[in-house]
């Protein structure tokens, strides 16, 4: 079998983060665990660390006395004060050969892009990277080597049903090659299930509450995403992000609603061939695919049994009901900056809601106010993307600022 294979857990806390644990256990001693990440959770996090014995731990700007994580004398494991400087020592780490970057938000940016510029193979749960740097994440891959695997349930399935030299291609951050000689993939199709406002008028959607739209009725997910699966800024994303990471025009990305959450996503191929991607609504599956890739393992989740299923139903999205895509369309087609700016306000106008500042429906008012503002431009390096980000997310702030008062 030879040497466990170096695994970091960026977000180890969160949902991904748990995850990918839980895989990983099941596993057994195919892999160890080097290092982990967490933020505000150190309660959570130190109990990780005392089950796996890291070599590196990174958490919250506090020291780690007032964090209280106590290590084990048998870990010695380094701990690392603050967020980019401890998430890229977890993600470059030299005994580390797989990344599992599950940090919601832009925090997991540059660690991300760190972990590329290693040569390491970087399983991409986050959306974000890719929505705002993904241009810089595919070509530092071809320079450094890196296997960029996506493991986003709907990016993932759609690598899947990719024949294996466009697989090779797309890990190696060529996209799905175009003309002739490609693998003649025409569209692809992400699904959504719609979220809970599927059934909901506009009227209830507007004022609907943070418990109700937290309640997601197919997939378990932390409170940032399941916000956005409510307003599909969510799906909004992984458009975007399947844009950039297969190298495919806003045009040929679809979104179709699909309540079951049974096919995660469909390839159009140039003959009239449509190949899609089933399985349980559980991450545990994309995140398996990505550790053993290109072999199959066991990731605990029971297959579907399609008598019980019994129907599968899909619609296309009611755009006036949920705008935060037709927006998200918009900064795809756009390009260059527009998705850095989508990215950074709908993360300030989310967080806003969820502390009870905003109503629901301000969210993706907030957010075409600020992308009516910008005047798109190209982006060549990571600084770029920090600056537009901040501004973007202080004249976000300002807005809700305004709202309030």
């Amino acid at each position: 079998m030879g040497d466990p294979i170096g695994v970091a857990v960026l977000g180890a806390t969160g949902s991904i983060g748990t995850s990918a644990l839980q895989v990983l256990r099941l596993q057994g001693t195919r892999f160890r665990v080097v290092s982990l990440t967490g933020w505000k959770q150190i309660d959570a996090l130190g109990k990780l660390v005392d089950e796996f014995s890291p070599a590196l731990v990174a958490a919250a700007p506090q020291s780690a006395e007032d964090a209280g994580l106590d290590f084990s004398p048998e870990s010695q494991a380094d701990y690392y004060v603050g967020g980019d400087e401890g998430l890229v020592a977890a993600a470059t780490h030299p005994d580390v050969h797989t990344v599992i970057s599950g940090v919601s938000g832009a925090a997991g940016l540059q660690s991300t892009l760190a972990a590329v510029r290693a040569g390491k193979r970087v399983l991409l749960a986050n959306k974000e990277p890719l929505v705002m740097c993904g241009q810089l994440l595919r070509a530092a891959a071809a320079q450094s080597g890196a296997c960029l695997l996506p493991i986003d349930s709907e990016h993932n399935a759609i690598f899947q049903c990719l024949p294996l030299e466009a697989q090779r291609d797309v890990a190696a951050g060529r996209g799905i090659c175009a003309g002739p000689e490609g693998p003649g993939v025409s569209r692809i199709a992400l699904t959504a299930s719609g979220g809970p406002f599927l059934r909901t008028p506009a009227s209830g959607i507007a004022k609907a509450t943070p418990n109700e739209a937290l309640a997601h009725p197919t997939w378990n997910m932390g409170p940032k995403i399941s916000i956005d699966s409510a307003t599909l800024m969510n799906k909004g994303l992984e458009l975007i992000e399947a844009c950039t990471l297969f190298g495919l025009d806003e045009s040929q990305v679809e979104v179709i609603i699909h309540p079951q959450s049974v096919v995660h996503s469909v390839v159009h191929f140039s003959d009239g061939s449509l190949i899609g991607q089933m399985g349980s609504p559980d991450m545990r599956v994309p995140i398996t695919h990505g550790l053993a890739y290109p072999e199959r393992a066991p990731s605990g989740v029971a297959g579907i049994d399609l008598t019980e299923v019994g129907q599968l139903q899909f619609e296309l999205p009611d755009l006036e009901r949920f705008p935060s895509l037709k927006l998200a369309r918009q900064a795809a087609k756009e390009g260059r900056s527009a998705p850095i700016v989508l990215n950074a306000a709908n993360e300030v106008a989310v967080q806003a809601f969820l502390d009870s500042r905003i109503e629901f429906g301000f969210i993706p008012e907030i957010v075409d106010r600020i992308l009516q503002r910008h005047e798109p431009g190209e982006v060549t390096e990571l600084a770029q993307v920090i600056g537009i980000d901040r501004e973007a997310r202080i004249a976000a702030d300002d807005i809700i600022r305004r709202i309030l008062h």
